[in-house]
């Protein structure tokens, strides 16, 4: 069953026209990748889907209803959470705090303990600000913070950017852990080795537009699309 359909959209910053005509897919419980190079139109598709950055024209449909020109925080009550690329974990509250918060302003939110379960380097951390965590812990809180708004659609955008490879590895079992737990996600990646590890099927953006979708074996496969737009060869892959 499709929970997630973005059909033809075309979102614009200013008069810059950023997507064109940006269509895709996602079926419940599916993990599905975004892949493209940096300006692609990756992270401003999740901007679109989430709100942030309404379509001028084309539709976002989540669970057969329009979303498209809601606020951000309607969105994320219906089921859609974002984790951003800068992870904006608040730099003076503790994690616990940051977890609370979001808590409070779910509607029907997972106990905070659970996510210490899910993140257990996080207990430890508790009373920490966030300006003081490193760069893997800020993005387990902010990963934290998505989840425990219980979203039906998780929307992780470039989550390995900057990490440690351990790091790396550890957020690859959690999000597939996530994915167990009855939860659709769609990750942009320029990392393709983590998302060909957990995705099923992918999109190729380029410029703003989508080049190819298939399954992820598919684009493995291809070493044209590798090298043309992801700047890798089958070798790295």
């Amino acid at each position: 069953m499709t929970i997630l359909t973005v059909d033809k959209i075309d979102t614009y910053y200013g008069n810059s026209h950023v997507l064109h005509g940006v269509s895709l897919e996602i079926d419940e419980g599916e993990v599905v990748t975004l892949l493209g190079r940096n300006g692609a139109g990756k992270t401003t598709t999740m901007r679109s889907i989430i709100g942030a950055s309404p379509p001028r024209s084309g539709s976002v449909t989540y669970r057969g209803e329009e979303i498209t020109g809601l606020s951000s925080d309607a969105i994320n009550g219906l089921g859609i959470s974002l984790v951003p690329e800068d992870r904006r974990v608040f730099p003076t509250l503790t994690v616990q705090e940051n977890l609370r918060l979001a808590h409070n302003l779910a509607s029907d939110p997972r106990p905070v303990e659970e996510m210490y379960e899910l993140f257990p380097a996080l207990d430890n951390l508790r009373d920490s600000n966030g300006r003081n965590l490193s760069g893997g812990e800020q993005q387990m809180v902010s990963v934290a913070r998505a989840l425990v708004q219980s979203p039906d659609v998780l929307l992780l955008d470039e989550p390995t950017e900057g990490l440690a490879p351990v790091i790396v590895d550890d957020l690859k079992e959690i999000v597939q852990t996530v994915v167990e737990q009855n939860v659709t996600v769609l990750l942009t990646e320029q990392n393709v080795d983590f998302a060909f590890e957990l995705a099923e099927r992918g999109y190729i953006m380029d410029t703003g537009e989508i080049v190819f979708d298939g399954t992820v074996d598919e684009i493995r496969d291809r070493e044209d699309l590798l090298e043309t737009y992801l700047s890798v060869g089958t070798a790295d892959a």
